[in-house]
């Protein structure tokens, strides 16, 4: 199983900014810690992170095909981006959104993330354990995924015999 991590604007700046808001681990620590996970559960990860949003558009692109899921933080694209909400559709994968705070205890205009609407499901407020949460979710999401598949083929092969 191959899963994409796909990390927003301002994340590479993980345990400089806002401390008190993201915590004091980095962007590669967390990466560190997913890669632990996921290899005790025979998942390859692909990890990514742009401030710039059409990069984040061709990255989830470039998804079809290749990947399994995509764990996506989109960040403040999160609140501003139809064009990421229209590339998550467009590539219909499996797709959980993670955010480190929790949005619903910030701004208002945090509040709202335009890109939850294409994720199958959204993870926020449990700072870097958010990714994991999200790993472990994905994983079964896209195992259940590929049971559906193999029981639909089956059924073919058995109708066509």
């Amino acid at each position: 199983m191959k899963i994409a991590v796909i990390q927003g604007p301002n994340l590479n700046m993980l345990g400089i900014r806002e401390q008190h808001i993201y915590g004091p681990m980095s962007l590669d620590q967390i990466h560190e810690q997913m890669k632990g996970s996921a290899s005790q559960n025979g998942v390859e990860l692909e990890f990514f992170q742009s401030n710039l949003e059409g990069e984040l558009v061709d990255r989830i692109q470039e998804c079809l095909g290749t990947v399994d899921g995509i764990l996506i933080n989109p960040a403040a694209f999160s609140h501003t981006s139809i064009a990421i909400k229209d590339a998550l559709s467009a590539v219909n994968l499996p797709t959980i959104e993670v955010h480190i705070s929790n949005i619903y205890k910030r701004e208002e205009f945090r509040q709202k993330s335009i890109t939850a609407g294409s994720s199958t499901g959204v993870i926020t407020g449990f700072g870097p354990f958010g990714y994991h949460l999200g790993l472990i979710a994905l994983t079964q999401i896209v195992a259940e995924v590929k049971a559906v598949e193999a029981q639909q083929t089956e059924a073919q092969a058995e109708v066509a015999e």
